[in-house]
């Protein structure tokens, strides 16, 4: 089964597809978003093979959420504007669907889609978005100095402020390059390129000295 996110503000729009992918035996939905912040939440939830997008959403449209997502699943852009055509392809997505959909359109897309491998190469960002308090904040990857894992949220260490955010360290890992960051203890995950100082059992990173769990003591190889 191929797990299927609606993102689309009309619900209309939302019902029409809703009804599509249920009539599919070989489609599941998982849920439906009126905006791109929803989007971003069950999407670091749940597991998400391919999204329908529309493009014109509040706040935070879709080509700009699409490209804030590091592992983003396969999408279908729909839309009622045809200009951002071009924009869809060239962030390989799986199809642009012009609304109304038919029933004909909606099944073409899905033979474009099992003709493929479910992945979007897209390029890597150096930045993220992370959701705090109702908003969609961008972090460079750079400017962050620690994580650390606070019961059901992660506390984010960059160089000018900190902030909690809702989501999982194991989410967390997998959205931060691994070249850049690695894991010291259960609850912290800290920039290689900001130790200033390394101990027997924990590491300094500006004024502060953060605890290396013996589990992950190993991971102190990897600065170089």
């Amino acid at each position: 089964m191929i797990n299927c996110l609606i993102v689309d503000d009309e619900p209309l729009a939302q019902q029409i597809l809703e009804d599509y992918v249920k009539a599919h035996e070989g489609l599941s939905l998982v849920g439906k978003c009126s905006t791109a912040f929803e989007a971003f939440e069950v999407s670091h939830q749940q597991k998400i093979d391919l999204m329908f997008l529309d493009v014109k959403m509040p706040a935070l449209n879709g080509i700009d959420f699409l490209k804030s997502l590091k592992n983003p699943p396969a999408v279908i852009f729909t839309t009622a504007y045809s200009e951002f055509a071009v924009m869809s392809y060239e962030l390989d997505a799986v199809d642009y669907l012009l609304k109304p959909i038919t029933t004909e359109r909606f099944q073409k897309s899905l033979n474009k889609l099992f003709k493929s491998t479910l992945t979007i190469p897209l390029e890597q960002k150096d930045y993220s978005y992370f959701k705090v308090s109702g908003k969609l904040l961008k972090v460079f990857h750079r400017d962050i100095l620690y994580a650390q894992s606070v019961k059901d949220y992660i506390l984010l260490q960059t160089k000018t402020d900190r902030f909690l955010t809702h989501m999982t360290m194991k989410n967390l890992e997998e959205i931060l390059s691994g070249e850049l960051f690695i894991r010291i203890h259960r609850s912290y995950l800290v920039n290689k390129d900001r130790i200033e100082a390394v101990g027997k059992s924990k590491i300094q990173i500006g004024e502060e000295w953060l605890p290396v769990g013996s589990f992950y003591r190993s991971n102190l190889s990897l600065i170089n």
